[in-house]
């Protein structure tokens, strides 16, 4: 059996503040909260989960807020910029409104193409460019509407500490295709609509640290289960030590990390975000499994409150 996979199905990151999460991620760029859990290994943090209104794969990045954690440092072993496509016409409207929320922004051609390069309150890197694939969003929130909404992953920059054994991964391993070079990175491609370009550092990244404004993982894509299980056989024999599978309620996971120092899961594109809530209703209310039930009241009590709200613009 051939093994490629469609592309990213998620990426997740640490941050400090929920609220100010919340605020960047959904109050300006108008992305969904699609799921509020928690962190199932630390059931003390927060796990939440932004992407279209669906959720799908490809859309999703997750964050693991944590006001009293240690600041991060951006470097090898780690993705260093999460890529949005955002649709072909759009790009004017998203400098004029991160301009408003005085977010500086600046300008970056890579592989001929323009993004526009900015970071989150915890200094995490996104960028967005203009890509004709992908279904527009149907999610519309303060004032970001379906003809400028941020569809989902355009792909991501990953930065390594041994480029040459990242991108024999990225091929060998992954399937993906090498389709173009220049500008210090080296493009490669899937077969999904969104998040299926990654552009990989050509040179090695001095190893990064983890934790606040950092990526933790990327999350590649497996079809259901029983392929993520012949994945499990694939990635082994290519000479990495794979996790067993791990029940994350909205996908099952297993974990390895590559040559160059980075994080890579593999997650199955089912059940979803549905699974639990009703889909007009994702988001709403803290989702446990079954297992931390039990333990709503005290896991509750040790989570700040936040909410999903428009941000007003600051004047002058």
């Amino acid at each position: 059996m051939t093994l490629q996979t469609a592309g990213i199905h998620h990426i997740t990151a640490f941050v400090g503040d929920a609220q100010r999460n919340a605020d960047f991620y959904a109050g300006i760029l108008g992305l969904r909260l699609v799921k509020k859990t928690i962190n199932f290994d630390a059931p003390e943090v927060y796990h939440l989960y932004f992407g279209n209104e669906q959720g799908a794969p490809g859309t999703i990045i997750t964050f693991f807020p944590w006001s009293t954690g240690r600041k991060g440092r951006i470097g090898g072993g780690q993705v260093g910029v999460t890529t949005y496509a955002i649709p072909v016409g759009s790009m004017a409207f998203w400098e004029q409104r991160l301009a408003a929320y005085q977010i500086p922004v600046t300008h970056v051609t890579r592989i001929s193409e323009s993004y526009l390069s900015f970071s989150d309150y915890d200094g995490l890197r996104i960028e967005l460019v203009e890509r004709e694939a992908g279904p527009l969003s149907t999610w519309s929130f303060a004032g970001v509407t379906a003809e400028h909404a941020i569809k989902g992953f355009g792909g991501a920059v990953l930065y390594s500490t041994n480029p040459e054994k990242t991108a024999d991964t990225l091929t060998r391993t992954l399937g993906m295709e090498l389709i173009a070079k220049g500008d210090g990175y080296i493009r490669y491609g899937s077969t999904a609509d969104l998040g299926n370009i990654i552009d990989l550092k050509d040179s090695p990244v001095p190893q990064g640290a983890g934790g606040s404004g950092t990526v933790h993982h990327i999350a590649w894509r497996a079809k259901d289960d029983a392929e993520q299980l012949e994945w499990g056989r694939h990635v082994q024999s290519h000479g990495y030590q794979p996790t067993p599978v791990q029940d994350r309620q909205y996908f099952n996971a297993i974990y390895f990390r590559e040559e160059g120092g980075i994080l890579f899961e593999i997650a199955t594109d089912p059940p979803g975000f549905a699974n639990d809530e009703a889909p007009d209703a994702l988001g709403q209310k803290l989702m446990l499994p079954a297992w931390f039930e039990p333990h709503r009241a005290l896991i509750e009590e040790n989570l700040s409150p936040f909410e999903i709200r428009e941000i007003e613009v600051k004047q002058g």
